[in-house]
């Protein structure tokens, strides 16, 4: 937490290139997606960085973690053991038919659920989801997420009122609250249906 903490109080210092800034966001999205697309956005309202380079770094940064986490799946497929471990059971066997059948509605609701992303696009690279699919749910979900995400704290902290009463520091904070909030009503929605569908 340090780090992530040391990352975003260097992004909102004075004289950062925007290049920098860029490359901060990206990695400040490989430690916590929703912290880094706030920030981007509370950088963009504050007119520390262009909105249009701000987007662009969160986009950056979500999607080449994504396809990290896809090539880490990917490389474990030589380990002989987990090979072998996961496909000698047939529920295993069946897990793979169906994230193949269902590539692109799997991973799309994957990457809305918090804690499931980095089992499910590494899981994806070990079981061969096909690369086309892979990279088009997830740029299409990840897309979506940041739109909607950086779109709303973008709105509000452009919002006259708040401007107004100088507490747009509150944003980040605040930002981070609700995306907490709303994840974890994501979660609880989905994976409550997943647990009523398994019984």
């Amino acid at each position: 937490m340090d780090v992530v903490t040391s990352i975003e109080a260097w992004l909102f210092q004075d004289n950062v290139s925007l290049a920098a800034l860029f490359v901060g966001i990206v990695l400040l999205s490989y430690l916590l997606e929703d912290l880094a697309i706030i920030t981007a956005a509370t950088l963009a309202v504050e007119q520390l960085m262009p909105t249009s380079l701000a987007l662009a770094a969160i986009f950056v940064g979500i999607s080449s973690g994504d396809l990290g986490l896809y090539l880490l799946g990917k490389s474990a497929q030589r380990v002989r053991v987990l090979r072998y471990r996961l496909f000698r059971y047939q529920r295993a066997r069946k897990l793979r038919r169906k994230i193949h059948q269902q590539a692109f509605s799997t991973l799309f609701v994957v990457r809305f659920i918090p804690g499931l992303r980095t089992v499910g696009f590494t899981l994806s690279g070990f079981l061969d989801v096909p690369k086309s699919k892979f990279f088009i749910a997830v740029l299409t979900a990840t897309g979506l997420w940041t739109v909607l995400v950086f779109g709303s704290f973008f709105q509000l902290g452009n919002a006259q009122w708040l401007k107004e009463s100088q507490i747009s520091w509150l944003l980040i904070p605040l930002g981070l609250g609700v995306m907490l909030l709303v994840n974890k009503l994501i979660t609880r929605t989905f994976l409550r249906d997943a647990y009523d569908t398994a019984r």
